[in-house]
């Protein structure tokens, strides 16, 4: 029960990574926000089932990255609720393939403003609250394409190495306040965002340069997120952790 007792806010938890972390929160005992763009009568059931489940609480909360204005609701209504927030978990967000020449403007900003912008406003928001408590964890979810020269992928690389950078900058502001930042980042895992807009043979390269030779499960990302939104990761701080089974060694 590594989060018994927590109010964690994560954001892009209907599928993929994102949901793999609110069941592995909600095992281990953490009451949930969880934020997510449009309403959905399957995922509103799953979370009923992990409510009676591990009896635990889950409210969630529909809310529209590009709309800075959603953004800014649906944080005042958390806030309204007068409930600590012990954990924000930045999950959320889109991923995009082209040729740098190949990428428009208007491509990359949509792509900073759902990866990075939206998630420094949320960040903004809750920091007022674990500031007050002098305590709070901060895991935000990244790439090792942020880390990494991956071809093609100049926005979403862009988009996550600015999470990256934010990562270690707001660790270093915010520490003697009691707060922990972290970042992970995931190699290629088998989400339906991923294998969705990744070519066959690309995936097949990228197992081939893991030591491995398989994609991640997204439990097993899952399992690091809630690791650093514990208290067992009490003296980690402004670290990016790579889980992506060796592809950056």
């Amino acid at each position: 029960m590594l989060l018994q007792g927590k109010n964690v806010l994560l954001t892009g938890c209907n599928r993929g990574i994102g949901l793999a972390i609110l069941q592995e929160a909600a095992k281990e005992g953490a009451n949930v926000w969880a934020v997510v763009r449009h309403e959905n009568e399957q995922f509103t059931k799953q979370c009923e089932e992990l409510e009676r489940k591990y009896n635990i609480r889950i409210k969630i909360r529909y809310c529209d990255f590009m709309d800075e204005e959603q953004i800014n609701s649906c944080m005042k209504e958390i806030r309204s609720e007068k409930l600590p927030i012990d954990v924000l978990i930045n999950n959320a967000g889109i991923t995009y393939n082209a040729l740098y020449q190949m990428t428009s403007i208007e491509k990359l900003k949509e792509v900073m403003q759902v990866n990075y912008i939206a998630p420094y406003m949320i960040t903004q928001y809750v920091l007022k609250s674990m500031t007050r408590a002098r305590k709070g964890s901060i895991v935000n979810i990244a790439s090792s394409t942020g880390i990494d020269a991956d071809a093609g992928r100049s926005a979403y690389g862009a988009s996550k190495a600015a999470v990256i950078s934010s990562t270690k900058i707001l660790a270093a502001e915010v520490g003697k306040a009691g707060i922990r930042v972290n970042a992970i980042a995931p190699g290629m895992t088998k989400t339906q965002m991923v294998l969705g807009n990744t070519p066959e043979q690309a995936i097949e390269q990228t197992k081939e340069k893991t030591m491995l030779k398989r994609l991640a499960e997204p439990e097993e990302i899952a399992h690091m997120a809630v690791f650093l939104a514990s208290d067992r990761a009490s003296f980690v701080t402004g670290q990016v952790i790579r889980v992506d089974g060796g592809l950056g060694q």
